[in-house]
């Protein structure tokens, strides 16, 4: 099985029109110039809010590791941890095309192993499919899940499972090594995917990417010429505390919102003003 590309047309409903986003829609995006929205979520109550809002694809990122597991990197996450996240989100989204990471360790060691852990997600957690860090090297594991049916994006450029071997949170395809984001995006393509992800690369590198392939392009830290664009939602709505990258944009100051609410709540309970005669039995 392998993805079909989608010709444009015009008397096809555009994608906010759309009730249930699948793959198709968002191939179709893409030939009739429009944008796709992705956010990552973890838990249902997320999922329901940004899915009403018209989101158009959500992801359970490893980014849990850190934004819920409170881990230094997205190494450490399991497949169980992810799983309930999963299913929590999937729960909640009646519009929204559903994808989760493949987690570090549980799918480098064979085409099998992808096989076996992308069907869990499926089975186990409803996702609609899922997302794998992967290059021209291993583009046979992509490939094997895609033979089993399941929609599969491409993560190409930084690929935050091998920060180790990139030397850290660093650009990727900057001069001569856009080639090599390149040929990883045309390979998977080749392999299956409807999609590739391409994080913290040169504009002018992803947009050499997302016209060098005919599926729909997704870009974090990429420019504004892929088809679709991805934020972790923690950094977009401004609940993270810490230090956001420059490709960042924050739409809400959620963190200053809920201290401030968390002070009014302790302030009431001190002085006896919480619960009221309203709130009581």
């Amino acid at each position: 099985m392998s993805f079909t590309p989608t010709t444009s047309d015009p008397s096809a409903p555009s994608l906010r029109e759309v009730r249930r986003v699948r793959t198709h829609h968002l191939a179709r995006a893409k030939a009739q110039g429009e944008r796709f929205t992705m956010l990552t979520s973890y838990d249902y109550m997320t999922a329901e809010v940004f899915d009403a809002a018209g989101i158009d694809t959500l992801l359970i990122g490893d980014s849990a590791s850190g934004t819920v597991l409170g881990n230094s990197s997205s190494l450490p996450i399991t497949v169980e941890e992810l799983l309930p996240m999963c299913r929590a989100v999937s729960a909640a989204a009646k519009r929204a095309f559903v994808v989760v990471d493949l987690p570090f360790g549980s799918y480098e060691e064979s085409p099998q192993q992808a096989v076996r852990t992308a069907v869990r997600f499926m089975k186990e957690g409803g996702a609609h499919g899922v997302k794998i860090e992967a290059d021209t090297t291993t583009a046979s594991h992509l490939a094997a899940v895609v033979r089993a049916g399941i929609p599969v994006i491409g993560h190409v450029g930084f690929t935050p499972q091998s920060e180790h071997a990139m030397g850290g949170y660093r650009i990727q395809g900057r001069g001569e090594s856009s080639q090599r984001v390149l040929d990883d995006a045309l390979a998977l393509e080749r392999a299956g995917a409807f999609c590739i992800l391409m994080e913290m690369v040169p504009a002018e590198t992803a947009r050499a990417v997302d016209e060098a392939l005919t599926v729909p392009t997704i870009g974090i830290g990429a420019g504004k010429d892929t088809t679709g664009q991805v934020l972790v939602w923690q950094d977009a709505l401004g609940l993270n505390g810490g230090k956001v990258a420059r490709f960042v944009k924050q739409y809400a100051d959620l963190r200053g919102i809920m201290t401030e609410a968390v002070g009014h709540y302790i302030d009431d309970v001190r002085e006896a003003r919480f619960p009221a005669e309203e709130h009581t039995y």
